[in-house]
């Protein structure tokens, strides 16, 4: 571990961050997961998958 994330830890040891940064970051995780759950449950849709064709030429 390098000296720089000891003295991040050490900083938000003794500065923790505030209860509405800390909702904050919980509702983006959760915002996140629920997408996840959706495209696992729901499929990814067509219109936008990529169709593959690059400088390649067509497959």
């Amino acid at each position: 571990m390098s000296p720089l994330w000891l003295l991040r830890m050490v900083r938000w040891a003794r500065r923790p961050p505030s209860r509405r940064r800390v909702l904050l970051v919980l509702a983006v995780v959760g915002a996140s997961l629920a997408l996840v759950a959706v495209e696992r449950v729901a499929g990814w849709p067509e219109a936008l998958t990529v169709d593959g064709f690059g400088r390649a030429g067509r497959p």
